[in-house]
């Protein structure tokens, strides 16, 4: 089977040569330790150019996709303003409009918000001109030009499709975004359709031309006990804009689509499956959204993408573990497994050799396809009687 051929299989639950072989990324300390444990140089260290993470990817296998570019964000969005310059961080206004304190070295990971760059209508009608779909530097590609190249690609087709609400929250704050879904209504229903128009009207083009195999969102909404915003307010305020975009990606053949959401979605997931949206990643389990629980409370039509909980990276038994409470959901299909997000410093690279070396033979992988991966090669698998 193709790389696009597999994915399409497997996410409607038809039979396949073995399963795929995907990841979330790592974060710096990781790659740091594994350089110094045995992962080549050329491939991990961050003084090489280029797309570090990538590169690591790529020397372990991981199976290919093409991305379709589309501009959906904000636009030209916010300047970036340097307003403070502490010992070991910066103060800084961000693309977002918002004012973040960030390390200056070491990992970069979220910054810490100040103050938020939209508390009023006022500041809403500025957000709302860099959302124009008419703005030129959004139709910068010929998607007419570029359909033989997707079209007649062996590997799955990936299209982003924005965010609904979560971006809302970045511009507002988290807690602010729940005091503004009852305090304005109104403002906040036309922030989301705002982002609904936009999407509608970038994505169809593309869609026109290209054929897509999977779409994806992007929210982070949830905590561990659950949604920022409830099932209610969603359905009352979100649920209609999505289903017109989620419509028009059907329409158009595209009916993989998910949303990039950690924590507990297990309230929001019933409603955003009724609004035409298929696919949850990355079923964090510390978050309280288990694959396998996902699975039971909404059946195959979820498709799950991750699920292995990056805490049992820890030993070769807790790896093993986990593998195997994931294996039902394997045999089951529409399910990729891979860390349920990116893979910690605390793991090892022996660890993580391990650990992708098991996914593997999880997932069916023959002895030869794994031969071919270089830092796996000679390595026994305990999960190969699996298959």
């Amino acid at each position: 089977m193709t790389h696009r051929e597999r994915f399409r299989r497997l996410m409607h639950y038809q039979s396949v040569d073995r399963g795929i072989h995907w990841d979330f990324g790592y974060l710096t300390e990781a790659m740091d330790r594994w350089v110094e444990e045995g992962l080549p140089g050329e491939v991990g260290c961050a003084d090489v150019p280029g797309d570090r993470m990538g590169r690591i990817s790529a020397y372990f296998g991981k199976d290919p996709t093409m991305h379709v570019p589309v501009h959906l964000g904000l636009h030209p969005g916010f300047p970036y303003e340097e307003i403070e310059v502490r010992e070991r961080t910066v103060i800084h206004r961000d693309g977002d409009g918002n004012i973040v304190e960030e390390i200056k070295e070491g990992e970069h990971t979220i910054p810490h918000v100040i103050d938020n760059g939209l508390k009023s209508r006022s500041d809403w009608e500025k957000y709302r001109a860099m959302l124009d779909p008419s703005d030129p530097a959004r139709h910068q590609w010929d998607y007419k030009a570029m359909a033989r190249q997707y079209n007649e690609a062996d590997v799955p087709v990936v299209i982003g499709i924005g965010s609904f609400v979560g971006w809302i929250r970045n511009w507002v704050g988290a807690a602010n975004l729940g005091y503004l879904v009852y305090d304005d209504p109104d403002l906040f229903s036309e922030m989301v359709n705002t982002l609904c128009d936009l999407f509608v009207a970038m994505l169809e083009p593309a869609l026109r031309e290209i054929e897509v195999d999977l779409a994806w969102g992007w929210e982070d909404i949830c905590f561990n006990n659950g949604p920022l915003v409830g099932p209610n307010i969603w359905r009352k305020y979100v649920s209609e804009p999505m289903s017109r975009v989620c419509g028009l990606l059907r329409r158009h053949g595209v009916d993989v689509i998910l949303t990039d959401c950690d924590g507990n979605v297990q309230a929001l997931a019933p409603v955003w499956l009724e609004a035409g949206l298929n696919g949850m990643f990355p079923c964090e389990v510390a978050g309280n959204s288990d694959a396998v629980l996902l699975r039971q409370q909404l059946g195959k039509d979820a498709l799950l993408f991750g699920g292995f909980n990056k805490r049992m990276l820890k030993s070769k038994e807790t790896i093993l573990e986990e593998l195997r409470r994931l294996t039902p959901l394997v045999e089951d299909g529409g399910f990729i497994p891979f860390i349920d997000h990116r893979i910690p410093g605390y793991v090892s690279y022996e660890n993580h050799r391990y650990y992708e070396r098991e996914k593997l033979a999880l997932l069916g992988f023959s002895k030869e396809e794994v031969e071919a991966i270089q830092p796996l090669r000679g390595m026994d698998a305990a999960l190969k009687s699996v298959y």
